[in-house]
């Protein structure tokens, strides 16, 4: 397990581990001691005067590396630098990546500055890549006199600014407050082509909002491939499907073979923009909420998913939950998995807002309009939202059958053009 410790008086000791020529030839090499004691007590005074923070990193308790950020000023704005180093064993395993994701957490709590910035060396390969990984985006080079030679410098930064809708009227509000669903929308089965239209039917209840439902007598959606797994969905769009082929959409499982012949229907397919939707999660261990839009898979790879909600009933409790967020890669063998797990204080069983602001080269997700996390990839074909609520089967096969029916509540669902 990787955890971050308060740098405290103890860690000199690490400093020394970090100071090797080896450890700091992108740094114009080792440090003296006194100047090692002068870092030291630096390090000490971020936990006195923030804002600002080192970090000792562990890994399953040993100390592995430091890390932590303080305040800069970037081109006249107020930012946050970011740093870091792991001893050498612990190199190439995840630490760093893992480290710089836990600061970026602190930072969005703290929400003292919305921009986070990284200067590595540009001879610094692990530490660039990282950076490109975590988000960051590359605003050139810099230079500056580096301990008795010139370091020369990439700019990272990283923006955590806050969902901006100034001035933007959304193409598409979807508030569900008429007596039927608007079928030039939504189709209301879960991937029937892995199934039948029959068994994937959602149940659902609109008028003021959608209130998707699992009762007693919903049946498993899908017992040949997923269990006792069971549903209750709308998705915006549907790919053909043929019977026998396992060329259908969402290809969730390896040995999917399509059992009943679907239609194409594209029906809200955004591309680019923000998508966002107001849901409120459902408190119960058998429960799982998303917001999932998927690939349309005109081409078969393009199935990339961006997770813009997945929230579990059992991670959450009185205090709040984790929301997880990000990108997962499916089939599209351009991207890759970055799916992070948000903690979010406060009741998920009210209404929150879940967004993704959607560029051609990265995607930017919020909470209630608060920066949560970047993924800096492309996905750059048209998707289908996907309103999910599932009830998961238990270990001992039973049902709770008094939490039925189990509810997911949607107040509305809207999309948003580039700008």
């Amino acid at each position: 397990m990787i955890t971050l410790a308060r740098w405290d008086a103890a860690d000199r000791g690490l400093l020394t581990l970090l100071n090797t020529p080896a450890m700091t030839r992108h740094l114009g090499g080792p440090e003296t001691e006194d100047q090692l004691d002068d870092r030291h007590e630096r390090y000490l005074r971020t936990w006195d005067d923030p804002p600002g923070a080192m970090y000792r990193i562990d890994v399953d308790g040993e100390p592995a590396g430091g890390i932590g950020f303080w305040p800069v000023d970037e081109g006249g704005t107020p930012a946050f630098e970011t740093g870091w180093s792991v001893l050498p064993e612990f190199q190439k395993q995840g630490v760093a990546t893992a480290a710089l994701r836990l600061v970026i957490a602190q930072v969005r709590r703290d929400g003292n500055r919305s921009l986070l910035m990284a200067y590595p060396a540009v001879d610094n390969v692990p530490s660039n890549a990282l950076c490109a990984r975590a988000g960051f985006e590359e605003r050139g080079t810099g230079s500056e006199p580096w301990r008795g030679g010139i370091l020369t410098f990439r700019r990272w930064a990283l923006d955590m600014s806050p969902l901006d809708l100034t001035g933007r009227t959304p193409d598409v509000d979807e508030r569900f407050s008429g007596d039927t669903l608007d079928a030039g929308r939504w189709w209301p089965h879960y991937l029937p082509h892995w199934s039948s239209r029959d068994r994937t039917a959602a149940r659902y209840r609109v008028g003021r909002g959608l209130e998707l439902y699992i009762d007693a007598e919903t049946r498993p959606w899908a017992p040949e491939w997923d269990g006792d797994v069971r549903v209750s969905h709308l998705q915006s769009g549907q790919g053909a499907a043929e019977v026998g082929s396992d060329a259908g959409q969402h290809r969730f499982r390896a040995g999917l073979v399509v059992r009943e012949a679907q239609d194409e229907r594209r029906l809200w397919l955004p591309r680019f923009g923000v998508i966002a939707a107001r849901m409120s999660a459902v408190r119960h261990p058998d429960a799982m909420v998303a917001f999932w839009p998927i690939g349309f898979e005109d081409e078969s790879e393009e199935s990339g998913e961006i997770c813009i909600a997945e929230i579990f009933g059992s991670e959450m409790d009185d205090t709040g939950g984790w929301v997880g967020v990000g990108v997962k890669a499916q089939h599209d063998p351009r991207l890759r998995d970055d799916v992070e797990k948000v903690r979010v204080d406060g009741d998920l069983t009210a209404p929150h807002e879940y967004a993704v602001e959607w560029s051609d080269d990265r995607l930017r997700f919020f909470i209630d309009g608060r920066w949560v996390k970047t993924v800096a990839q492309r996905i750059d074909y048209p998707v289908q939202l996907m309103l999910d609520l599932y009830e998961l089967p238990r270990r001992d096969g039973c049902r709770d059958a008094s939490s039925h029916p189990i509810t997911f509540r949607v107040d509305c669902v809207r999309t948003f053009p580039p700008r």
